[in-house]
């Protein structure tokens, strides 16, 4: 790759903050877009019962599992992708674009048929009280058919992405976002499949999305290329590409952990529990969405940048997407703590104890917001710049190293209301251990700027 490529251009001489904005703003609304139909979901399924809400929430940990496969190879991927790009090495950046794909969609697959081989004991795993049990599993069953195409539109995506070309993963992710809300209400109410249909229109929008996406990449619109020679005989491409995925799957995979000892943790208050954390969990994804889209934006320009040598780009990136999240998110915060009650009832308007716990929860959720972003910014920079145990660490810190101890202890001390702060306590926790990290980050790029 010569130096002269337009794309090398923009991402290492482009204004910091334009270049971060125009990443970040497709990403966001595919993440927003992401988030809406994840809370059609919930709508939709809301109308069926409180118990099929629960079922909701209870699959949302299934999801999160797939998600955690597709984002520790996605990210993996591309945290390597903008570097070697940075450094204008694109054959080795295709050969890990190609390589990864090929581990997801065979990681996806092992989690499909092992999914459906042990239903049941899956989702009783998960949370599922006698009364949820039915509705998880028709629910479960057809997501996990498509699990396999779920994790290989993830490394799809990041691979985009982490070339730069946040505009093309938006197309895909956003047409399979909004098909998905258009198919909830035909599958379940105009074809009476019930949850079951909401199920079967998530898996049909994803293998639309897969296809989107994976168009890009066959018309030659990228930078990177996919085809049967990039698939790499070395495990060491493997095992790089899961180094630097290390982060995300502890991510991902205590989301998904947590959001299973949440729902066990409120299952022993009764079904309007489980219901009301899933709607409430369902709420905070979406403005989290915001702050994920504005964090993902910025991983390829620290990578690409740190890649090329440029760490004064990367400082002022850093600085410049912590200050633009952190507002949103306490703006997000503010009007969520204000319209808390009227954010339940959209879901829940006939079930009296789902509208007091949920209001109780998203309120303690609204208070940290503004504390969220250091956490998320810190652990994008570190897997970002290839410091892959320090993005692990920080992974480990909101919902494990902190989450778990509180919901293990707080329930038994103060009730239903342990499970309610548990979340915005541990993201007050993950802020306080950011700041140190933060400091060393900035002192230790004068030293490295002066090696390159």
């Amino acid at each position: 790759m010569k130096k002269e490529n337009p794309q090398y251009l923009r991402m290492t001489q482009m204004p910091v903050g334009r270049l971060v904005f125009s990443l970040a703003v497709p990403t966001i609304i595919s993440m927003l877009v992401t988030a809406v139909y994840n809370i059609g979901d919930t709508f939709f399924v809301s109308k069926l019962g409180t118990s099929a809400s629960g079922a909701v929430g209870i699959v949302f940990s299934l999801m999160a599992i797939i998600q955690a496969v597709g984002f520790t190879i996605g990210m993996g991927s591309g945290a390597q992708i903008s570097r070697l790009l940075g450094a204008q090495k694109p054959e080795e950046a295709e050969r890990v674009a190609t390589s990864g794909l090929l581990a997801a969609a065979s990681f996806g697959t092992l989690l499909a048929v092992f999914g459906l081989l042990f239903l049941d004991g899956l989702m009783r795993l998960l949370g599922a009280t006698e009364t949820i049990l039915p509705y998880a599993r028709d629910y479960a069953s057809y997501i996990l058919y498509a699990a396999p195409v779920m994790a290989s539109s993830f490394l799809l995506n990041n691979v985009l992405r982490a070339e730069g070309k946040a505009r093309f993963a938006m197309v895909g992710l956003t047409t399979g976002g909004l098909l998905n809300l258009l198919l909830d209400p035909l599958f379940i109410f105009g074809f009476g499949m019930g949850i079951a249909g909401a199920a079967i229109a998530t898996a049909i929008s994803q293998c639309v999305s897969f296809c989107i996406l994976l168009s890009w990449f066959l018309r030659g619109k990228t930078i990177v290329r996919l085809g049967p020679s990039g698939i790499s005989g070395s495990p060491g491409t493997y095992l790089r590409i899961l180094k630097n995925g290390l982060p995300s799957f502890i991510r991902q995979a205590l989301a998904s952990i947590a959001t299973i000892t949440l729902n066990v943790s409120a299952a022993v208050y009764g079904d309007a529990a489980v219901a009301a954390m899933s709607i409430v969990g369902r709420l905070f994804m979406f403005v989290f969405a915001v702050n994920l889209g504005i964090g993902q934006g910025y991983m390829p320009v620290a990578g690409y940048n740190y890649g090329a040598g440029c760490f004064d780009r990367v400082r002022k990136a850093f600085l410049f997407t912590l200050k633009v999240a952190t507002v949103l998110m306490t703006i997000s915060g503010i009007t969520g703590f204000a319209a808390a009650p009227f954010l339940i009832r959209l879901f829940i308007r006939t079930d009296a104890d789902v509208v007091r716990i949920g209001v109780g929860a998203l309120r303690a959720m609204c208070l940290a917001m503004p504390l969220v972003p250091l956490g998320v910014v810190c652990n994008m920079t570190f897997q970002s710049i290839g410091r892959s145990w320090t993005a692990t660490a920080l992974s480990l810190a909101r919902q494990g190293i902190f989450f778990f101890p509180l919901i293990l202890t707080l329930p038994g001390f103060i009730g239903l209301k342990g499970v309610q702060i548990t979340q915005p306590l541990a993201d007050a926790l993950t802020f306080l251990s950011c700041l140190p990290l933060t400091y060393a980050f900035f002192r230790g790029l004068e030293p490295e700027s002066g090696t390159r």
